[in-house]
Order: structure tokens, then sequence, then C-alpha cells
């Protein structure tokens, strides 16, 4: 009975935020489809090659750190606030400095595949400054997001692992494509 009332469980945590991930990935789908954003793939060649790439590792570096948080709350190692508690501050900073430095790999490693394969590509200032801009503010937002999802969900009962994969899922499509649309936005100005 044990085995059921625990599938039980995870079942009635897991769907609202499933719903929620699910509303998130057709908003995010609906920007990426925007004139703007279409705009800004032909204006800065490259970007879509660069865009699944950026969307996978928001999930991968931030659903470490919320693996990580939820395990030092389980342990009683991390307390469900913000405050400075040093395992916590390593942990933000590790991830804060892996998505940022992801984001200018992947744009570095897009340039140079489409210039070894011979297609157009935008320079490589363009999209280093696009990536860097867009990796920042999804990194912070990211990080703070999680952060208050993680504890709150925690301080009502709910399992944090329960939730970390959609929630990081979503934040990271949403907050991902949002802020790389302000990104190609900011440099159609600038360049």
């Amino acid at each position: 009975m044990e085995g059921r009332q625990s599938a039980w469980r995870i079942y009635r945590e897991s769907l609202p935020i499933l719903v929620v991930s699910l509303a998130g990935g057709i908003f995010a789908g609906s920007v990426l489809g925007s004139d703007g954003m279409t705009a800004g793939f032909e204006r800065f060649p490259g970007m879509l090659l660069l865009l699944p790439a950026f969307l996978a590792t928001r999930g991968n570096v931030y659903g470490a750190l919320g693996a990580r948080i939820s395990s030092g709350l389980h342990q009683g190692m991390i307390d469900p606030e913000f405050s400075w508690d040093r395992r916590l501050v390593n942990a933000v900073a590790a991830s804060f400095i892996n998505g940022i430095s992801v984001s200018v790999f992947i744009a570095v490693l897009s340039w140079g595949i489409l210039h070894v394969l011979g297609r157009e590509s935008a320079r490589l200032v363009e999209l280093l400054s696009i990536m860097l801009v867009s990796g920042v503010l999804t990194s912070t937002t990211l990080i703070f997001g999680l952060l208050g999802l993680v504890f709150a969900s925690y301080e009502y009962g709910l399992d944090p692992d329960n939730l970390i994969g959609p929630i990081v899922t979503t934040l990271g499509d949403v907050f991902g494509v949002v802020f790389l649309f302000i990104a190609l936005t900011i440099a159609e100005v600038v360049f």
C-alpha cells in the first residue's frame, strides 16, 4: 500500500506543474513564431542553429542546481530561505558561471560550425553579444525563480524532486525565448 500512496503523491504533486509547463511551452512557441523573432533570425543567421542548444542547457545547468538544493533541503543542510549560506551561495555561483560559460561556448561553436560548413553566419561578436545578454538575463531569472519555487514547495510540504524537472524546463523555455528575443532586439539596435 505504501508504494501506491507514494505513486499517488507524486502524481498529485506533478500534474498541476505539468499543466503549467504545457502552457509555458505554448507561450514560448508563440514568441518563437512571432514576426520579431523571425526577423531576428533572418538578421542574425546562425541563431536558429544555437537556439536548441541554448534552451537545452538552461534545463541541464539549472536542473542540476535544483537537484542540489532539493537534496540539501532533504538532508537539512540548506534552510528553505534566501539567506547567506555557503553551500547555497556556492551552488548558485557555480550554476551562474556554468550558464554564462555555456552560452558563450554555444555562440562560438555555432559560429565555427557554420563557417566550416560554408553557411551564412552573423559575425562572432554579434552571436556572442546576443548569447551573453540572453544568458545573463536567463541565468539570473532562473536562479531566483527556481530557488523561490523550490523553497515555497518545500515549505508547503511538497517534494521539490517531483517539481524540479518541469519547473526548470518551463522556466528555461519561457524565459530563454523571451530574453533571446530581447537580446535580438538590442542587437538590432546596436549592430
